[in-house]
C-alpha cells in the first residue's frame, strides 16, 4: 500500500466516500442490523478483518451517489450511544425535578411559618401568664399564716420542678418523648407522617414532642389537627425550646394535661389516685402505713412543731409514676377502676419502657409489677384547704369577683388569673379563733344515736364586718368534714330563725314609740289573718304554755314571750307591721326573701335565714345602727367581707385592700336600746348560758316550734358571734336531746356560744396588744362613738367612712393586782389613764396599782389604780389620772386620761 493513501478509519468506505457505517447493511437496504443474523437469529459481532475492502478509485473522481441514510433524532441519550432515552429514565428524571421544587416549597413554607410565628411566642409566654405557665395563688389568714391553696379542687399545679418524683418525669419522658431532652422540641417523622396522611386522604396524624403537645394546650388545639396546624405547632415548639429550659417545659405540661378522674395536673392526679397512701393533708400519725411520706403530703404544715408537707406529685413511686404516665394518651380508656387490666397492662408497659431506658433497676421494675392497682374506693377526689374548707369555699365567688368577672373580664382570663395567677390573698379569718369555733362544738356538740346534729359557727368583726371564723359543717376528728358534704350551714343552710328574728320586731316598735317599760297583755291569743275573710287563724302560745298576765316589753324580750311580741307586731305596729319589719331586717343584712305573713313577727318565715346573714345582721346592732360590707372585696350583694388583701402581679392594681363602707340603717339611739334590752336576756333571761363575768354580752335565743333549729346570736364590744343547731339535711325535733328535755337556743347553742367566746377574747386580746393596742391597724377614725359599743362609725346615711379600730377586747380573768392586757377603750393610745389600759374583762376583782377594771370593771365596780381607772356596769370610776367607762359609755377620771376614755 502506497504512503499517498490514508489508512481508513473504522466504519468509513476505503475510497473516503463515507460508505458503509458500522452496524449499517452492506447493501443499505436496511437489512441486517449489527448483531443480527437474517432470519433473526442471534449471530456472532462479525470481524472486521472478514468485511471485503471496496475498490480503490481516484481521489479526484466524483462520489457515486449513495443510498439514503437513516437518521436516529439529533437527541443523544446519557450513555452517549445516540439511541433514544429510555421510558422509565424519563419519569425517574420527572419525578426527581418534581420532588426538589416540592422540598424546596416545603422548606420555604416550613421556614416562612417559622419566621412568621417567632412573633407567636411572646403571645404563648403572655398566654402563659394568664393560663399555662402557672403558679399557685395562695391563701393566708388576717395574720398571714398559710391557709393553702386557692385553686379548683382538681387543678392544683406544681411551681417547681423539683416538687415532682423523679420517677414521674421519667416515665412521661421514656413513654411520651423518649427523645425529649435531646430534641429540638420538633419530631420531623411525625410532622412527616401527618403530611402523608394528608397528601393520601388517610387518617390525621396526633404524635409529637411533649414540647409539641405543651404547646397544643397551651394553644387549646383538638387532638386531630391538620398538617398546617402541626407545623405551626412545631415551629412554635421549636421556638419555645430555645427559650425555655427543658425542664420548666416539662413542668409546664405536667400541670396541663388531664390524667382522668377529674384531675388536671399532676398534683391532682396524684391526689386523686394516691393521696390515700401517702397521707394527703394528715397528721402525721394518721399516715398510711405503706406510705413513703411521714408527714403526708399536700398543702401547708402538720405537727407540732410545724412540718412543711411535700407535694403528693414529689412522694409517687415508680409504679405509681407510671400508671399516671400511661394513662396521659387516653385517660377514660385507661381509667384503674372502669379499665382495670388495660391500665395494668398500659403501667407494666411504662415500666417496660422506664427499664429498658434506664430509669429503673431490674429489681425497682420486678416490684413494682406486682404492685396493685387503686381501688375505687381509694381514689377521691380533692377538696378545699382542711383548715377552713367552708370559709373558702365561701371565698371563691369574692375573688372571682375581685379580679374581674361580672365586670367586664372575661370568665377565663378572671379564672385564671385567681387560680393560677400567684395571687397572694390574706382573708379575713383568724385561724386562732376558727381553731377555738371548731373545738367549741367539737366539745360541746352531744351525739345522739340515729341522728346526728350539726353547729355552724360564724364570727364577725364589728368594726371591720370581717369573718373571723366560720364553721359550715360536721366536725370530725377536730376538724370540718367537708368530704362528707360540700354544703355550707353556714352560707347555704336557710333554717327557721325562731324567736331570734324578734330583734327586727324590737327595732321597728322602738322607733315606733314603744319603750321597755311599754305594758302588754301576756295570755293564749288568736289573730285572724288578713285578707283570709276570717277563716285563717294565727294561734300563738309561750313556751310551756307559761304566762304572765301581763308584761313589759323588757321583760317579755328577756322571757321570749310569743304572746307579747304577736300583739306587738300585729296589733301595736298596725296592719303595715310585717311589712315593716321584714324592710328593716332586709336592711339590716339579711338576705333571703323575708315573708310578710303574720308569723313572721315570731320568725316563722317562708324561706329561713343563715347563720352568716343572722350575724351580719345582728353586727348592725353591735355597731349602732350602721351596716357594714365591702363593695368591692365582700359579697357583691353588700354581705359579709372575706377578703382583707389581694396582691396580684397581672393586675393594674397590684395591691387590693378591704376598705368597709358603712350604711347607717338605723338610728344610734334605737340600736343603744336594743343592745341594752339584749343584754337582760344574757343576764336573767333565756340566754344566761352565753353569760360571760364581767364581759358585755347582748344576745337572743331562738328556738322553733318542733324544736328542729336552735339559735344563739349575739355580740361582745369587738365581735358578733350566730351558732346555730339541728340536724343539717331534714327537718328533725330534738324535743328529748338535752339531758332528755328539748333543744333551746339557751341550751347547746348558747353553751357554743360562751366556750368560743372564753377562747376568743384571750386571743382577740394578744393579738391587739401585738399591734400596738389595736385590733386592725390599717383604718382611721373621721367619726365619734357614742354608742358605748367600742366602735367608732360613720353617723351619715349612705356614707363611706373609714373608722377607729374596734374597742380592742379584754382579757377574762386577769388577777386582782396585776396589769392587765389592753382593755375595750382603754388602750395605749385610746385612753385610760397615763398608766395604760385597764386589765382583762372583769379586770381582777379589785384591779392593781396601775391599772383599772377591764370592760365593765367588774360587777360593782373595780376601784382604781393611782394611775388607772375603773368603771363598773353603770359607768363612772376613775382613778387619778385616768378612767374607765360603763355600758352607757363614760368618761375618765378626774383628768380624763391621756387619750379619753369610754368601754362598755
Amino acid at each position: 500500500m502506497s504512503d499517498d493513501v490514508e489508512n481508513p478509519r473504522q466504519g468509513e468506505p476505503l475510497d473516503g466516500s463515507g460508505g458503509v457505517h458500522l452496524g449499517e447493511p452492506l447493501d443499505g437496504s436496511g437489512g441486517v442490523r449489527f448483531g443480527q443474523s437474517p432470519q433473526g437469529a442471534i449471530a456472532a459481532p462479525p470481524d472486521p478483518g472478514d468485511t471485503a475492502p471496496s475498490p480503490l478509485r481516484d481521489p479526484h473522481a466524483p462520489a457515486p451517489p449513495q443510498p439514503p441514510r437513516r437518521r436516529w433524532p439529533r437527541r443523544r441519550s446519557s450513555d452517549g450511544n445516540g439511541r433514544p432515552p429510555k421510558p422509565r429514565l424519563r419519569k425517574l428524571r420527572f419525578f426527581s425535578i418534581l420532588i426538589g421544587l416540592m422540598a424546596l416549597a416545603i422548606v420555604s413554607t416550613v421556614f416562612g411559618m417559622m419566621m412568621a410565628v417567632a412573633s407567636d411566642v411572646p403571645l404563648i409566654e403572655n398566654e402563659q401568664q394568664y393560663r399555662h405557665e402557672l403558679h399557685n395563688s395562695l391563701l393566708y389568714d388576717d395574720h398571714w399564716r398559710p391557709i393553702g391553696l386557692f385553686a379548683p379542687p382538681n387543678h392544683v399545679v406544681i411551681d417547681s420542678y423539683g416538687d415532682i418524683s423523679r420517677y414521674m418525669r421519667d416515665g412521661i419522658v421514656a413513654v411520651e418523648d423518649k427523645r425529649f431532652w435531646t430534641d429540638p422540641g420538633v419530631d420531623i417523622r411525625g410532622i412527616a407522617r401527618a403530611f402523608i396522611a394528608d397528601v393520601t386522604g388517610g387518617s390525621r396524624q396526633g404524635a409529637s414532642t411533649i414540647s409539641q403537645q405543651f404547646v397544643k394546650n397551651a394553644l387549646s388545639e383538638q387532638s386531630n389537627r391538620t398538617i398546617f396546624e402541626k407545623l405551626r405547632e412545631a415551629a412554635l415548639a421549636y421556638h419555645l425550646t430555645r427559650k425555655w429550659s427543658k425542664e420548666k417545659i416539662l413542668t409546664q405540661y405536667l400541670n396541663s394535661i388531664y390524667f382522668g378522674n377529674g384531675a388536671y395536673g399532676v398534683e391532682s392526679a396524684a391526689r386523686v389516685y394516691f393521696g390515700w397512701a401517702h397521707g394527703f393533708n394528715t397528721q402525721p400519725n394518721a399516715v398510711d402505713a405503706s406510705s413513703t411520706s411521714t408527714n403526708g403530703c399536700g398543702d401547708g404544715t402538720t405537727g407540732s412543731p410545724p412540718v412543711q408537707r411535700p407535694k403528693c406529685a414529689s412522694v409517687l413511686a415508680p409504679s405509681e409514676a407510671a400508671l399516671l404516665a400511661g394513662m396521659v394518651a387516653a385517660p377514660s380508656a385507661l381509667d384503674p377502676v372502669a379499665h382495670r387490666q388495660a391500665a395494668q397492662e398500659r403501667r407494666d408497659v411504662v415500666l417496660k419502657d422506664m427499664l429498658e431506658q434506664h430509669y429503673i433497676t431490674r429489681a425497682q421494675y420486678e416490684y413494682a409489677i406486682k404492685q396493685p392497682l387503686p381501688t375505687a374506693n381509694e381514689i377521691q377526689q380533692p377538696s378545699e384547704p382542711g383548715a377552713a374548707p367552708y370559709f373558702t369555699s365561701w371565698l371563691r365567688p369574692q375573688i372571682l369577683a375581685a379580679m374581674g368577672l361580672g365586670r367586664g373580664v372575661p370568665a377565663n382570663v378572671a379564672e385564671y388569673r385567681a387560680y393560677y395567677g400567684g395571687l397572694r390573698i390574706r382573708t379575713t379569718l383568724d385561724l386562732q379563733l376558727q381553731q377555738a369555733a371548731q373545738q367549741a362544738i367539737s366539745q360541746d356538740l352531744p351525739t345522739i344515736p340515729g341522728q346526728q346534729p350539726a353547729a355552724s359557727l360564724v364570727a364577725i368583726d364589728n368594726g371591720t364586718g370581717e369573718v373571723r371564723a366560720m364553721v359550715g359543717g360536721q366536725i370530725v376528728g377536730g376538724h370540718e368534714d367537708f368530704s362528707r358534704s360540700q354544703f355550707n350551714l353556714a352560707t347555704e343552710g336557710h333554717r327557721q330563725p325562731g324567736s331570734a328574728f324578734k330583734p327586727f320586731t324590737l327595732a321597728v316598735a322602738l322607733e315606733s314609740g314603744f319603750g321597755p317599760d311599754s305594758l302588754f297583755t301576756s295570755a293564749p291569743a288568736d289573730f285572724i289573718v288578713p285578707n283570709s275573710g276570717g277563716k285563717e287563724h294565727f294561734i300563738v302560745h309561750n313556751f310551756g304554755n307559761s304566762y304572765s298576765g301581763t308584761a313589759t316589753l323588757a321583760q317579755a324580750t328577756d322571757v321570749s314571750d310569743n304572746s307579747v311580741y304577736a300583739r306587738l307586731g300585729l296589733e301595736g305596729l298596725g296592719p303595715t307591721g310585717t311589712r315593716r319589719v321584714a324592710r328593716l331586717a332586709s336592711r339590716m343584712g339579711i338576705r333571703s326573701p323575708v315573708s310578710h305573713n303574720p308569723a313572721m313577727i315570731l320568725g316563722g318565715l317562708s324561706i329561713g335565714v343563715s347563720p352568716l346573714d343572722m350575724a351580719h345582721a345582728y353586727e348592725t346592732f353591735a355597731t349602732g345602727g350602721v351596716r357594714v360590707y365591702n363593695p368591692q372585696l365582700g359579697d357583691p350583694d353588700q354581705g359579709p367581707t372575706g377578703i382583707a388583701q389581694i396582691n396580684c402581679p397581672l393586675c393594674r392594681t397590684k395591691v387590693m385592700l378591704d376598705h368597709p363602707t358603712y350604711q347607717r340603717v338605723l338610728p344610734q339611739p334605737i340600736a343603744q336600746e336594743v343592745h341594752d334590752m339584749l343584754t337582760g336576756v344574757v343576764q336573767s333571761g333565756t340566754g344566761t348560758g352565753a353569760a360571760i363575768s364581767g364581759v358585755d354580752i347582748a344576745g337572743k335565743t331562738g328556738t322553733t316550734t318542733n324544736y328542729g333549729d336552735a339559735w344563739f346570736v349575739g355580740w361582745t364590744p369587738a365581735m358578733t358571734v350566730a351558732v346555730w343547731m339541728g340536724v343539717p339535711d331534714r327537718l328533725v325535733s330534738m324535743a328529748t336531746d338535752y339531758d332528755g328535755g328539748p333543744v333551746e337556743g339557751g341550751t347547746y347553742p348558747a353553751t357554743i356560744w360562751h366556750d368560743f367566746m372564753v377562747q376568743a377574747l384571750p386571743i382577740l386580746a394578744a393579738e391587739a396588744q401585738a399591734q400596738g393596742g389595736h385590733a386592725n391597724t390599717n383604718t382611721t377614725s373621721t367619726a365619734t362613738d357614742t354608742t358605748g359599743l367600742g366602735s367608732a362609725v360613720s353617723t351619715d346615711t349612705g356614707s363611706t367612712a373609714i373608722p377607729t379600730a374596734p374597742a380592742t377586747t379584754p382579757q377574762v380573768g386577769t388577777a386582782n393586782g396585776q396589769t392587765g392586757a389592753t382593755g375595750a377603750g382603754n388602750g395605749v393610745a385610746d385612753g385610760g389613764g397615763t398608766g395604760g389600759g385597764g386589765g382583762g374583762a372583769g379586770g381582777g376583782t379589785a384591779g392593781g396599782t396601775v391599772g383599772g377594771g377591764g370592760t365593765g370593771g367588774g360587777t360593782g365596780g373595780g376601784g382604781g389604780g393611782t394611775t388607772g381607772g375603773g368603771g363598773g356596769t353603770t359607768g363612772g370610776g376613775g382613778g387619778t389620772t385616768g378612767g374607765g367607762g360603763g355600758t352607757t359609755g363614760g368618761g375618765g377620771g378626774t383628768g380624763g386620761g391621756t387619750g379619753g376614755g369610754g368601754g362598755t
